[in-house]
C-alpha cells in the first residue's frame, strides 16, 4: 500500500512547524465530515495530505492543499523526491482518480526552483483555495506592525476603541454565524453550513488552534473573524460584520486584536487570505472602482501592511485524459 497511517502523518507533521494548516491532520478530518477522504503519503523527509472526492461510476479525484511538505523545507534536490512522487502516483491509480490537483505552497519569486518539479504536471486555470493573498510580517514590536500600516488603517483601530467597541473571545460559534448569514445576505456571496464551521471550531479550537472574536458596541455584536494557526503560521479565513454602527469601525479593531493574539501565540505571520489574483499595479489603480468578488475586501486588507504574495500552481496530474477534457469543459461552462 502506497499511503501511511494517521498515526504517522501526525508524527511526520509534529516534525514541520512551518507546515500549512490545510496539511494537517485536523482539516483532512474536517473535510472528511463533509464528501472528501485523507490518505498520507510519506517518504523519508518528504510527505502529503491527499484528499480524494468521489465521482460517478467509480471515479475519484484527488487534491493536495498546499502541499507537499518536506521537514527539511527544500523541495528541489530532494533525494526522496522521485520515490515520494511514485508513492504518490501508485495512491492515485488505486483510487481510480481522473488528475490530481496539487496547490502547493510555495510563493511565485521565491520558491521557483521547486516549482520545476511539477514540470510533468498540467498548469490549471482552476485554483480551489485564493491564489493571491497579503501576509503580515509579525516581527517586531506592535507599535512596529501599526507603522508598517497604512495611516487610514491605524486611524480607524484607534477610532474604534475611542468608540467604545471593544473585542472578546468566543467560545460558541452562533453569534459569528449570525453575522455570516448577515453578511452573505447584504454582499451576495456563498458561505458553508451551521455545522461546518461548528465542526471546523470544535475540531482546532480543542488544541488551542482556533480562535473566535467579537467586536461589540454596548453589547450588539458588530463584526467578528475566526482565524487559525498551525506552527508559526496564522490565517484569517472567514470574517463577518453587521451594518450598523459601522462608522465605529469594528472590522479594523476585530482584525487588530487577532493580529495581537497571532504575535503572543509566536506566529512569525498572519496570512489575511485571498485577494483579486492580479498584480499590485493592477489592484492599486482598480480598486476604488471594483466591488465585485475579493475586490471589495481587498480595500480593506491592503491597509494592513502586509506583502502582496501569489503562490505557484495549481497543477494537475492527469490519470485519465479522456474524463480530464470532460472536467475541463465542465469548467469552462460554469465559468462563462
Amino acid at each position: 500500500m502506497p499511503s501511511s497511517s494517521l498515526q504517522e502523518w501526525k508524527s511526520f507533521i509534529e516534525k514541520c512547524p512551518h507546515a500549512h494548516i490545510l496539511q494537517s491532520p485536523a482539516w483532512g478530518e474536517l473535510k472528511s465530515k463533509f464528501g472528501w477522504k485523507s490518505s498520507w503519503v510519506i517518504c523519508g523527509d518528504l510527505g502529503a495530505q491527499v484528499l480524494f472526492q468521489k465521482l460517478p461510476f467509480g471515479f475519484q479525484v484527488g487534491y493536495i492543499p498546499r502541499g507537499p511538505i518536506s521537514i527539511k523545507r527544500k523541495l528541489k534536490g530532494n533525494p526522496d523526491w522521485e520515490d515520494f512522487e511514485q508513492k504518490l502516483h501508485d495512491l492515485c491509480r488505486e483510487r481510480r482518480a481522473v488528475f490530481l490537483k496539487i496547490e502547493p505552497d510555495l510563493w511565485e519569486g521565491e520558491n521557483a526552483e521547486d516549482c520545476i518539479l511539477f514540470s510533468g504536471y498540467r498548469e490549471s486555470a482552476h485554483s480551489i483555495q485564493p491564489s493571491r493573498t497579503i501576509v503580515i510580517s509579525l516581527q517586531g514590536s506592535e507599535e512596529e506592525i501599526l507603522a508598517r500600516m497604512k495611516s487610514k488603517t491605524r486611524y480607524n483601530i484607534r477610532l474604534a476603541e475611542k468608540k467604545e467597541v471593544s473585542v472578546r473571545q468566543l467560545d460558541a460559534i452562533e453569534p459569528f454565524y449570525n453575522l455570516l448569514e448577515n453578511t452573505a445576505d447584504r454582499s451576495e456571496f456563498g458561505i458553508h453550513t451551521l455545522v461546518y464551521y461548528r465542526e471546523a471550531f470544535d475540531l482546532f479550537s480543542a488544541t488551542g488552534e482556533c480562535k473566535i472574536f467579537l467586536a461589540e458596541y454596548q453589547e450588539e455584536p458588530l463584526a467578528s473573524i475566526m482565524v487559525f494557526t498551525h506552527g508559526r503560521r496564522c490565517w484569517y479565513f472567514y470574517g463577518a460584520s453587521s451594518n450598523q454602527h459601522r462608522d465605529r469601525m469594528p472590522t479594523y479593531l476585530v482584525q487588530w486584536e487577532a493580529i495581537r493574539w497571532a504575535k503572543i501565540q509566536g506566529c512569525d505571520t498572519y496570512d489575511l487570505w485571498g485577494v483579486p489574483d492580479e498584480n499590485l499595479e493592477t489592484l492599486e489603480d482598480q480598486f476604488l472602482e471594483r466591488k465585485q468578488g475579493l475586490w471589495g475586501v481587498y480595500r480593506f486588507k491592503r491597509g494592513f501592511g502586509g506583502e502582496l504574495k501569489r503562490t505557484c500552481g495549481p497543477w494537475d496530474k492527469v490519470f485519465s485524459p479522456g474524463l480530464y477534457s470532460i472536467y475541463l469543459l465542465r469548467s469552462r461552462l460554469l465559468n462563462q
